[in-house]
């Protein structure tokens, strides 16, 4: 299990926004089906897809700025952290993680 401190991004606007106006990467959890952009972000981010037991299903190491990225919408909670966060903890597909607001 690996254990992540996050910044809840709940509000439309939070989730619409998100680290676009960031200098630098923080996690941060938020929810959606559909899938996130990085257009007008100024740094890559590693981006988490868990299923409803927390468990990742799907990793994107370094997105970089202004790329889109999908998943299958039965999944709805996403972890954006800073680039190399993923590959530092060693989170891998299956982990459980231990979401900390």
């Amino acid at each position: 299990m690996v254990t992540l401190k996050v910044r809840l991004f709940g509000t439309k606007r939070e989730r619409l926004e998100g680290l676009l106006h960031a200098k630098k990467a923080f996690p941060v959890l938020l929810k959606t089906r559909f899938g996130i952009h990085t257009f007008g972000l100024r740094f890559p981010i590693d981006v988490l897809i868990l299923d409803n037991n927390s468990r990742v299903v799907r990793i994107c190491c370094s997105l970089k700025p202004n790329r889109i990225f999908l998943w299958p919408p039965v999944f709805d909670t996403v972890v954006e952290l800073p680039t190399g966060a993923a590959k530092k903890k060693r989170i891998k597909p299956g982990d459980t993680i231990k979401l900390i607001p």
